[in-house]
């Protein structure tokens, strides 16, 4: 069985390291998993060459297509992948379409199903952390990754959030993702991010570097969540944490999405979770030892 991250860039993807673990642990000595660069332009071609074979369910191994070629069980999508494979699949999960994103396809009996495991993901880090339900949040960032962490303030009990962004009017699909969940939203810019962090959570779904400089005005919420995960701590989190407050990582979102997707692929509840966080860590520590000083 073959499955695979696509994505661009996705040169630094550390799915590949998280679902190869969890095989060898499973003993599905017959699967593969790689990444493929792909955006949005390339992906209804790739797709398309991807078709599963009629009759193939969740996890059965085997079942070859031809001389050497073994069947796709599924894929993990990330960015700028998430919202523009909607179109192209066969099924989408409610939550899926509720957050407007797929970051996992599975190949079952012929079809193509989208699926969103980004919320478990989110919600399970923040689980981990001890982190309790807020009572009230506000989010940086207006993209995918917002839009699902939307969905987990939701499924947690938390319906109006504050969205802080660069610019309102794209803010639009973000927005659309909030009132079908029934999340009363606020959409503001990050000048007036002073005004908002008198919250139990602030989620950053910023890129890697970009909420440093707002370190020293996060410091006083009692919960962080930043999904960077590399380099970590961020600048922020280490503002949170040095303050007293809790600070929960990328890296724990990204072991619990690949977690929930290896379940949806191979059809198997026993996922080795602490087994695919081994491998997470030592790839990230040799990453790190790698980078110029």
């Amino acid at each position: 069985m073959r499955a695979a991250v696509m994505g661009s860039p996705i040169g630094h993807s550390l799915s590949p390291h998280l679902h190869r673990a969890a095989y060898a642990a499973m003993g599905l000595d017959g699967w593969s998993y790689e990444a493929i660069e792909c955006d949005e332009a390339r992906l209804p071609g790739l797709l398309a060459g991807l078709t599963p074979v009629r009759g193939q369910r969740d996890g059965e191994q085997g079942g070859e297509q031809g001389p050497g070629e073994r069947v796709w069980a599924g894929l993990s999508l990330t960015m700028p992948l998430k919202r523009a494979v909607l179109p192209l699949l066969d099924t989408v999960s409610d939550l899926a379409v509720e957050v407007g994103g797929a970051n996992t396809v599975v190949f079952a009996d012929g079809l193509r199903h989208g699926h969103n495991t980004d919320v478990h993901g989110i919600e399970q880090a923040l689980a981990e952390a001890g982190v309790p339900a807020p009572r009230s949040a506000t989010v940086l960032g207006g993209g995918a990754t917002a839009a699902s962490a939307l969905a987990a303030l939701r499924n947690l009990g938390l319906f109006a959030a504050t969205l802080l962004v660069r610019d309102p009017a794209r803010a639009g699909e973000t927005a659309e993702v909030a009132e079908r969940l029934g999340v009363a939203l606020a959409v503001e810019t990050f000048d007036k991010l002073d005004a908002y962090t008198g919250v139990d959570l602030v989620v950053s779904t910023l890129p890697a570097g970009a909420a440093d400089a707002f370190a020293g005005r996060l410091a006083r919420v009692p919960a962080l969540f930043d999904v960077v995960y590399a380099p970590w701590p961020t600048r922020a989190a280490t503002a949170v944490r040095d303050a007293g407050g809790t600070m929960v990582g990328g890296f724990a979102m990204l072991l619990h999405q690949a977690a929930r997707q290896v379940e949806l692929m191979t059809g198997r509840p026993d996922v080795p979770v602490e087994a695919m966080r081994a491998a997470g860590e030592a790839e990230i520590a040799r990453r790190a030892a790698a980078r110029p000083q």
